[in-house]
């Protein structure tokens, strides 16, 4: 299997076309077996998150994004990104009743299909519609930016492939991921409201929640984490990225010319640009433009996860370059 990109309101393809009238078919005779039989063929909301690797992609994936959009959720436990991401896709997986299939893809045991569908960082998402790949985001993203991408995806499957999605019996609640009900901290409304501000893609009302937390309770992980992604959001929001590429391009040593490269690279999943362009600014500069360049890679070390090898890697680059 070969997955390509193709743009959801790209050129005309002849072999998508001939796929979609083959999906539309395939799907319009599901739906007429599934009524013949009195509704068979529903499945339980637990049923619309699965785990898939290389042995079941074909028949997980491929055959089953002749009935309903899948999209893939590339992760992997030391991706503390992913760590966010993945429990939202979960959740609206759920909340879509149907109108799509979440696959989640583990990189570590799954490098083969991470290769096939060019996946350059994680978390990477991706959804296959007919048997074709679409990208469609990857690194950070809000819940609404999310949504937005679902309600696309999930309208180009039904006016192109004639994919309406699957049945869902809202009687079979046994086996839904969801998250443990935790005992709420005092910090918990603050929280909510700083990840409800980042979602309506309010940077400065989540900073300033976040900060709130801070200034209380400094020890504070996820408002720690919360705030260094809301201020990198903020950071590149009103970047122009042809200009800053172009000014880093030409002043390989100027430090503010290459923090605010490394914040786009980052931002747009390619990790181990972003670190190793600032560990090449560390060891071209000397005095404070050094010292703003190591801090900047070790608060994008503390978003990634210490855990994750490319933060390993870079951290021992990053002692070799300052000594």
């Amino acid at each position: 299997m070969q997955p390509r990109n193709m743009s959801m309101s790209g050129v005309v393809d002849l072999a998508a076309v001939k796929a979609a009238q083959e999906a539309k078919t395939k799907a319009e005779q599901a739906r007429a077996e599934a009524a013949r039989q009195g509704g068979a063929g529903a499945v339980s909301p637990a049923d619309l998150v699965i785990d898939v690797d290389e042995a079941s992609f074909e028949l997980e994936v491929l055959q089953r994004s002749t009935e309903v959009p899948v999209v893939i959720d590339f992760w992997a436990e030391w991706c503390q990104p992913c760590k966010q991401l993945s429990p939202v896709l979960e959740r609206l997986a759920v909340e879509y009743n149907g109108r799509f299939l979440l696959a989640k893809i583990d990189v570590d045991a799954n490098q083969m299909l991470m290769q096939q569908f060019g996946v350059q960082g994680i978390p990477a998402v991706f959804a296959v519609v007919a048997g074709q790949a679409l990208p469609l985001f990857q690194g950070a993203a809000g819940e609404q930016q999310i949504r937005q991408t679902l309600d696309q995806l999930v309208q180009v499957a039904e006016e192109r492939f004639g994919l309406t999605g699957l049945t869902v019996d809202p009687d079979a609640q046994a086996g839904v991921r969801t998250a443990p009900v935790e005992q709420a901290g005092p910090y918990d409304m603050l929280l909510e409201a700083a990840v409800q501000a980042l979602d309506a893609g309010d940077l400065g009302g989540a900073i300033q929640a976040y900060k709130n937390v801070l200034s209380e309770d400094p020890g504070n992980t996820e408002a720690k984490l919360g705030l260094v992604q809301a201020e990198l959001l903020e950071r590149v929001r009103d970047l122009d990225p042809q200009q800053v590429r172009k000014d880093a391009a030409e002043k390989q040593a100027d430090a503010q010319a290459q923090i605010a490269a490394a914040d786009l690279d980052l931002v747009g999943g390619h990790v181990e640009d972003a670190f190793g362009r600032l560990i090449e600014t560390v060891s071209r500069t000397a005095g404070d433009d050094r010292d703003a360049v190591r801090r900047r890679l070790l608060e994008l070390f503390e978003l990634v996860g210490a855990e994750d090898p490319r933060v390993i890697g870079a951290r021992r680059a990053l002692a070799r370059a300052l000594f």
